[in-house]
């Protein structure tokens, strides 16, 4: 049994837990019956016996919370996500795979969902993702103009990226053939140079403003701005679907003033049920350096982590960075949102000042662009415990993989990508695409796996990303790459927990269930280490606890 916790009886009310198997994730003691908590802690784990004689050692008279046909493992940590978008994406009209299989459904949907808005309110779609529709491509501006031809009309492809618009949006905003290209961004245009409504990355800007987050603001501008009372409705429904997943704390990976505010207000309100730590982006970086968001902040639901950056763009929208072209369409090679000298200097003032830096990169080019920089701020300022981030980190070259172990860089993952559209990476960039994501590579190399959802480009659902990691098995029923690159579920659900604890800075509260740690846990149907691979996604969530209280129930 592990040691019993210093524990002040007046905290809460003490609860011995117990299941059929508990999952521990800590290596001296991965398996256990029961668990004693209090105060929000975990005080004791090991057998039923123990923790009972435990508790009566400690003067407390628990009540019980038994599941004798369940498994419980620890919480499991988001370290990528995005709950601002995603929660705006939850009132928007689903047209993912799961809805839509082809250009007309997407209509239907699309002309369904108007019949609830008020007239002249903008039609928001979101989920689509082109290669999984039957035609291959993106809708046209004048498929969405069936939809509406007197309001805006918007489906944000599943890369968050970019997505089409009807002709309604492009004059509204003045978009014509002739506009030019913004830096980072494109308005395409078909073989005859007319706008096909598809727009990416800064030519988001039509939307979601000028001010945003882009190229020579540090990243991709997709957030749309609402409301306030409209965010806290958002969040309040974004954080229900991480509870319902099973997650307990997340990293959110993008945050200006705008998610920041809207963090401040659920605090405020009392409503924050899972842990949040933040990574501000980069253009914020002098102003989290002056003041002082260098060190320890915040409390054990919300607290700062670090900064964020980009690299470049996003394989599923094809703007990771590939200047000989992409295999599927040669004139588009993506952009890198820094050139490297001003991406190294970024990284060096951020080392310097004590952050950890987490960078989006995808491409072999812009990943040796992020190890590079990381190598010479290590060099200026060693530091054998930085643990910076690269996010997604989706094809790393072999060699770029033995210096990231070198380096103590941290990939964070996301099998989920490959398992909605691991065929269209090769598609885009060719064989090399079967290693999207090369967990197995990253184990035998010594570098940590870290597996995350990148929220709302998946649901927040660990058990479908352990499965992805297990199977390497598509969405559709491809095997990507081989099996040298599968992990084993112990494997998996250590990268969903203990491991995505670390790579947010947690791991000496979250992440495992030991004595001291936070009492954030799942309660899961079967256990993911004993069913077949192809089924751990099945596997239900039937509680989700987060401080030794229940914060999600299936079925309520």
């Amino acid at each position: 049994m592990r040691p019993l916790a210093t524990f002040d009886a007046r905290d809460s009310e003490p609860t011995i837990v117990t299941a059929g198997t508990i999952l521990t994730v800590d290596e001296n003691n991965p398996t256990a019956e029961a668990m004693l908590t209090a105060g929000g802690r975990i005080l004791a784990v090991g057998s039923r016996t123990e923790v009972e004689s435990a508790a009566e050692a400690a003067g407390l008279d628990p009540v019980r919370a038994d599941y004798p046909d369940a498994t419980i493992v620890p919480g499991f940590i988001d370290a990528h996500a995005h709950p601002l978008m995603y929660g705006q994406l939850l009132t928007w009209v689903d047209v993912g795979p799961a809805e839509a299989k082809n250009i007309p459904e997407i209509v239907e949907l699309l002309r369904e969902g108007a019949k609830k808005l008020p007239a002249g309110v903008p039609i928001r779609g979101f989920g689509y993702e082109q290669r999984n529709l039957e035609e291959r491509r993106h809708p046209t501006r004048h498929e969405l103009d069936q939809v509406a031809t007197d309001r805006e009309v918007y489906i944000m492809n599943a890369s968050g990226h970019g997505g089409v618009v009807n002709s309604f949006t492009l004059e509204k905003y003045g978009v014509t053939k002739d506009t030019p290209n913004p830096e980072g961004g494109e308005f395409f245009r078909d073989a005859d140079g007319e706008l096909t409504g598809e727009l990416s990355d800064a030519a988001c800007n039509v939307l979601t403003g000028l001010h945003g987050v882009k190229i020579g603001h540090h990243g991709p501008n997709f957030h749309l701005a609402d409301e306030p009372a409209e965010h806290q409705r958002q969040m309040d429904l974004v954080q229900r679907e991480f509870l319902a997943g099973g997650v307990t704390a997340i990293g959110d990976a993008q945050v200006s003033q705008r998610e920041f505010a809207a963090y401040l207000a659920m605090a405020d309100r009392g409503a924050l049920n899972m842990r949040v730590s933040i990574y501000f982006l980069s253009h914020l970086l002098d102003q989290v350096i002056d003041l002082g968001f260098t060190g320890p902040f915040g409390n054990a639901f919300l607290s700062a982590a670090g900064i964020k950056l980009y690299a470049d763009g996003t394989l599923g929208g094809w703007t990771a960075y590939f200047p000989d072209g992409y295999l599927g369409d040669p004139c588009r090679k993506g952009q890198l949102y820094h050139e490297p000298r001003e991406y190294t200097e970024l990284v060096r003032k951020a080392h310097g000042a004590g952050l950890q830096t987490a960078t989006h990169a995808q491409s072999p080019i812009a990943i040796k662009m992020v190890v590079d920089a990381i190598e010479l701020a290590l060099q200026d300022r060693p530091d054998s415990d930085a643990r910076h981030r690269i996010e997604h980190c989706g094809l790393p070259a072999t060699e770029e993989v033995a210096r990231m172990a070198e380096l103590g860089i941290r990939p964070v993952n996301q099998t989920q990508h490959y398992y909605n559209w691991g065929e269209g990476v090769e598609q885009a960039v060719g064989t090399p695409g079967e290693r999207f994501n090369p967990l197995g590579e990253f184990r035998d190399a010594g570098v940590p796996i870290t597996i995350s959802s990148d929220a709302p480009v998946a649901e927040p659902r660990p058990l479908e990303a352990i499965q992805a990691a297990v199977t390497r098995v598509t969405r559709r029923g491809a095997k990507l790459g081989p099996d040298s690159l599968r992990i084993s579920p112990a494997e998996a659900l250590r990268g969903h927990t203990l491991e995505g604890a670390i790579s947010i800075g947690r791991e000496a509260e979250l992440g495992s269930l030991e004595a001291g740690k936070r009492a954030d846990f799942v309660v899961l149907g079967a256990s993911p280490l004993d069913v077949d691979g192809a089924d751990i996604a099945a596997i239900p969530v039937l509680e989700t606890w987060v401080d030794g209280t229940v914060r999600f129930t299936a079925g309520e």
